[in-house]
């Protein structure tokens, strides 16, 4: 119940922020159709809309690290924090309470990113739903790194971080503007490394229901996720003694 309440809280304090919520929401449908418009007047199939949807949800998602990191460092430099430490609520409530509605938010922007699609052009497929599940591992990527930026953090850093430095990695490392093969040298070397490229092809192969294809892609996201948010819950912990 503690968790719920808090989450909660998180989740009044994330919507709380029109402009965060636009650019977390609202920017990637309006990405979405600003190609798919592109792709339509030329005469090659840049951005075919089975390929573009999932690379778009897995940017998207980018922003759960921004409203991660700037709600966490808000609280760490109000004081909030401090104050509930006094309360009965453990490292793990409040972990699972930043957790909690930024990944109901995260479900959203990729449920949302793919029903623009159908108006887009992309034809219905159960694989859809697939799609929303698959994209989870992703999501914790992007959730861990935001607790870490605000747990270590100011907010203006975090955000920093956060929003104008990791949304660019992600969409300029995932493949979503350009092919990588074509680029290739160190520049594909370094996104292969990345959990980016591959959750897009992750996206790609489920969507178009290619399951096997999928592999090996979804055991780097899911090794991404376990790492990031063991490291992420670790900082946590630490900073918390330290208060």
């Amino acid at each position: 119940m503690k968790t719920i309440v808090f989450a909660d809280r998180v989740m009044k304090e994330i919507i709380r922020d029109p402009i965060s919520l636009f650019f977390g929401l609202a920017f990637p449908l309006i990405l979405l159709v600003l190609l798919s418009a592109i792709n339509s007047s030329i005469p090659a199939d840049l951005f075919n809309i089975s390929s573009l949807a999932p690379g778009i949800a897995v940017f998207g998602l980018s922003f759960m690290a921004l409203f991660a990191a700037q709600v966490l460092a808000k609280d760490r430099a109000s004081s909030f924090l401090t104050r509930l430490f006094t309360t009965p609520m453990t490292a793990h409530n409040f972990i699972l309470g930043y957790m909690l509605p930024l990944i109901t938010m995260s479900v959203i922007q990729v449920a949302f990113c793919l029903l623009a699609a159908l108006f887009l052009g992309l034809d219905f497929t159960i694989t859809i739903f697939a799609v929303i599940i698959i994209m989870i591992p992703m999501a914790f990527v992007y959730i861990g790194i935001g607790l870490i930026c605000g747990t270590l953090f100011t907010e203006k850093a975090a955000v920093g971080i956060c929003g104008a430095l990791l949304t660019n990695v992600s969409a300029w490392l995932s493949g979503v503007w350009f092919d990588l093969e074509l680029v290739g040298g160190i520049f594909m070397d370094i996104a292969n490394v990345l959990p980016f490229v591959h959750s897009v092809e992750v996206g790609k192969a489920v969507l178009n229901g290619h399951f096997t294809n999928m592999f090996p892609h979804l055991w780097w996201v899911i090794s991404y996720a376990v790492i990031i948010m063991v490291i992420s819950i670790i900082v946590f912990k630490k900073k918390t003694q330290e208060v």
